[in-house]
């Protein structure tokens, strides 16, 4: 497996010590608060909690996505070496990250004609994306060759599903997810939106749930309802949050009570700032393996 290196963006959205203790290498986003420019650097340049309460005060947050010239520099390192490299990109359905990828793809298996180069549109987003590239650590320590692995991400994807509701109506209006009326409706009568993201990496609104604590049985629920086996689900289950974590706490409590034979713990990640920049606090994710995701 020394051949190869596995990679990702860092809206995988995993912490820097779970990065490196799966030998999983990461290139960052790029995000502006107030004008000021941030690497999405996984809390290092700004803590969460700050850059959370800073959007609830009112902050503007723009977001880039890594240029094809920033992939050149990061893949080059790795081919020097010798390795090849296996890179999965933020879906295509939330950025043109997959693009940036590829045109540094074409122009360096020019220059290293050698060496395998490839790039995968993982279809996932925060910490669901983040299962995805532990489960490709998995099979790559357990000797799965490049080409192989390649293959197994690009079959199984879409099993890999996402679920998430949003408390604050806010940033789903200032980003046009929402007209202004239906955000103020919500919040009058309480309503928490659940989404998910659909069989082409897209964030897609599905129900409209009034109350928190009505959410928050529904995304459970929904684990229920499309996780592989069922109620015997023995995989591993991410979460992540937008300072929000007594109530990633509340799903994960159910979860584990629903599924006895779940892999451990649920993980509670924090959802990063560039993905964060459009949910804004309040919003709660939910990742597990299940059926595949189709339209």
């Amino acid at each position: 497996m020394g051949d190869y290196i596995l990679s990702c963006c860092s809206t995988a959205d995993l912490t820097q010590e779970h990065f490196e203790s799966r030998d999983i290498h990461y290139i960052c986003f790029h995000f502006e608060l107030d004008g000021k420019q941030y690497l999405d650097d996984l809390g290092k340049s700004i803590a969460f909690h700050e850059f959370y309460q800073a959007m609830a005060n009112g902050a503007d947050t723009r977001t880039s996505q890594i240029n094809a010239d920033e992939f050149i520099q990061y893949f080059t390192p790795f081919l020097k070496e010798g390795k090849d490299i296996l890179h999965l990109t933020l879906s295509s359905g939330i950025s043109g990250v997959y693009n940036s990828a590829m045109i540094a793809k074409e122009e360096l298996e020019e220059k290293y004609p050698d060496r395998k180069i490839y790039i995968v549109d993982s279809l996932a987003a925060s910490s669901g994306y983040g299962l995805l590239m532990d489960k490709l650590a998995d099979l790559r320590d357990e000797g799965m060759d490049i080409d192989s692995l390649h293959t197994w991400a690009e079959e199984n994807k879409l099993k890999l599903h996402h679920w998430f509701f949003s408390s604050d109506l806010t940033f789903f209006v200032k980003g046009g997810r929402i007209s202004k009326t239906a955000g103020f409706v919500g919040s009058v009568m309480d309503i928490c939106p659940l989404l998910n993201v659909d069989y082409q990496g897209k964030l897609i609104p599905r129900f409209k749930i009034r109350t928190k604590k009505k959410v928050i049985q529904a995304i459970a629920n929904k684990m229920e309802e499309f996780a592989q086996d069922g109620l015997e689900y023995n995989g591993n289950c991410y979460m992540s949050q937008s300072d929000c974590l007594e109530d990633a706490k509340a799903v994960a409590k159910l979860v584990e009570e629903k599924f006895p034979g779940l892999n451990g713990k649920v993980e509670i990640n924090d959802i990063g700032t560039t993905i964060g920049s459009h949910t804004g606090p309040g919003t709660v994710a939910l990742f597990f393996w299940g059926s595949e995701r189709k339209d």
